[in-house]
């Protein structure tokens, strides 16, 4: 009998989706499910709701919330947090070196993941920096030359792909957690689309 799956849509400069990126690993393994990822980016997701930034620099006082929840939820998992500058990061080479590890490797591909988060949100790093992906490409056991292939026609087709998925799916935020065709949003539902999952 097949084990049920798990689909975690993430964008990285999704303050929330590191979050989730540093647990569902374990609470899929735990709970006996397969996990899939997801890299994608939520800009033109944003557009098509009339949004120019992230909306928690559109309404300074949720921007404002966001970082205090985040600052309090990080003090209680255990999780560095700088926040970075500027916000949001420009995550769009990191997603399509993703998809390309993830593709390669699946195990590697979400090292390399929870790495890009890290250095952004524990380290306060520039994401955008080729420099940087080169790093953790290296630390995560997959080749350098991802990045080169991220430049290429492919590379951006795929996330453009993803990016039309995820609206087909009705998704317009991140993190979010598909199971069973329902989506979940946010890194509190994680517990809940884990159990979605599990219902008989």
């Amino acid at each position: 009998m097949s084990r049920p799956t798990l689909h975690f849509w993430f964008e990285f400069a999704s303050t929330y989706s590191y979050l989730s990126a540093m647990r569902v690993e374990k609470m899929a393994e735990d709970a006996g499910v397969d996990l899939e990822w997801h890299p994608f980016w939520l800009g033109p997701i944003f557009h098509a709701q009339g949004w120019t930034s992230s909306p928690f620099n559109l309404y300074p006082v949720k921007g404002a919330y966001m970082w205090r929840d985040m600052a309090r939820l990080c003090a209680d998992r255990g999780l560095p947090l700088v926040q970075p500058d500027p916000f949001p990061q420009n995550g769009v080479l990191a997603a399509r070196v993703a998809l390309l590890a993830l593709a390669q490797d699946a195990a590697k591909g979400a090292a390399y993941v929870t790495s890009v988060y890290r250095a952004e949100f524990g380290e306060g790093r520039q994401i955008s920096d080729p420099e940087l992906i080169a790093e953790l490409l290296a630390q995560s056991g997959l080749p350098a030359d991802l990045i080169e292939q991220a430049g290429g026609d492919a590379a951006k087709q795929a996330l453009k792909d993803k990016v039309a998925e995820a609206m087909d799916l009705g998704l317009f935020g991140a993190p979010s957690f598909i199971a069973k065709g329902e989506v979940f949003w946010g890194d509190d539902r994680l517990e809940n689309a884990i159990a979605h999952l599990k219902a008989v």
